[in-house]
């Protein structure tokens, strides 16, 4: 059986989805805290074309069309589609979506549905948002072939989240129980100013031993 992984899914899908898919989110927050997010995300066409195997071409593993983020955002009133994309390049198909969000709430609601991946405190104009990447890689032995072929599927993919805040803030990495943390292995962060920002391969997000958690301030 093959996953259906729909959104509001993007934090399970970065950690959940162990195969060939990437993902971004642009966060641009205002201080009474609506805004815009822009989400991408890359799949292998290897990935999509496994999901019309089994006769159920109409059911995409991921959500690649319009009417699957709108069918998403009709049971979030704070959250509305301002545009879509799609298209393909020589590996990938390549999905772009930006949104607008009415309040802080509405962007969780869309970016985590379980509310177990996010942790807001604080006020929109001056406030705390933790995203949780990674909970940890289990201590149970990993079969060796397995864990060659996750590294070979999930080569050159990336997760990248980014927040444009009202003023100046900050981004800080923590652990599984939420203390500092070392710097992801082959992760770019740019962690003070307007805008923060962080990527991380995939691989290593799906690997973590000691989890990755995205502390935004502001």
């Amino acid at each position: 059986m093959k996953p259906k992984l729909f959104l509001p899914a993007l934090l399970a899908c970065c950690v959940l989805l162990v195969s060939c898919f990437g993902v971004s989110a642009d966060i641009t927050l205002n201080a009474n805290g609506s805004g815009v997010i822009v989400l991408e995300y890359r799949v292998s066409q290897a990935l999509d074309a496994l999901g019309r195997l089994d006769g159920n071409a109409r059911w995409n593993t991921i959500p690649v069309g319009r009417s699957d983020f709108e069918r998403t955002l009709d049971r979030l009133p704070d959250m509305r589609l301002l545009s879509f994309a799609s298209r393909q390049d020589a590996h990938d198909v390549i999905i772009t979506a930006r949104m607008e969000f009415a309040s802080i709430e509405g962007l969780l609601a869309f970016m985590d549905a379980s509310g177990q991946r996010t942790l807001f405190t604080g006020t929109p104009a001056s406030g705390s948002l933790t995203l949780t990447l990674s909970d940890g890689a289990s201590d149970a032995p990993v079969d060796p072939a397995l864990a060659a072929l996750l590294a070979q599927i999930s080569s050159g993919y990336t997760v990248a989240l980014g927040m444009t805040f009202p003023g100046a803030g900050s981004l800080t990495l923590t652990d599984g129980e939420n203390l500092p943390r070392a710097p992801v292995p082959g992760s770019e962060i740019h962690a003070a100013g307007r805008r923060v920002s962080g990527v991380f391969p995939l691989h290593e997000v799906l690997t973590a031993s000691e989890g990755i958690n995205l502390r935004f301030q502001w």
